[in-house]
């Protein structure tokens, strides 16, 4: 349930900054979900890395959360400072080199439906990041592509599967 909850939060930052890259919503009203989203994940990655139940495997899930709450506490703080996103455009290509064999050992021990819906998730959301480390850190002219594919992963990786995780369908 834990994973649908974060996951649904997952879908609204992205589907809400890929409108943001899009100039429909303004720079300082993007924090609000940025902040809320980090902190909604901050606290799974509180409770899979230093809780009562952690485990190797609980700590490695712990780890790669905080990608994301790092991702989207940059986001809010680069809004709110006006920084220019080089420093998270770096912080995206290092996120996106982790998602390799994130991506690869998924779908290698994918014994599910679900296993690879994630291992595909991991490819997905490494092409993002390697989206913004391309947008950020080298400006590439590529803002317009990027809002789509931020947008769609969005509902596609996060808000889609979280809702039906939560509602119990999946």
């Amino acid at each position: 349930m834990l994973t649908g909850f974060v996951l649904f939060y997952v879908g609204a930052v992205l589907f809400l900054n890929g409108l943001w890259l899009m100039g429909r919503i303004a720079d300082r009203e993007i924090v609000v979900i940025n902040i809320v989203t980090a902190l909604v994940s901050g606290a799974a990655v509180l409770h899979d890395a230093f809780g009562s139940a952690a485990s190797a495997a609980s700590i490695r899930n712990g780890a790669l959360s905080l990608l994301f709450c790092t991702t989207y506490l940059w986001v809010a703080y680069n809004r709110l400072s006006g920084a220019d996103g080089r420093g998270l455009g770096w912080f995206s290509l290092f996120v996106a080199v982790t998602t390799v064999p994130v991506f690869l050992r998924a779908l290698a021990a994918a014994g599910s439906l679900t296993e690879l819906w994630l291992a595909v998730n991991w490819g997905i959301w490494g092409v993002l990041w390697l989206m913004y480390f391309l947008l950020l850190a080298l400006k590439r002219p590529i803002q317009r592509q990027t809002a789509w594919v931020t947008l769609l992963a969005g509902i596609f990786t996060g808000w889609l599967p979280g809702f039906l995780l939560l509602d119990g369908l999946i």
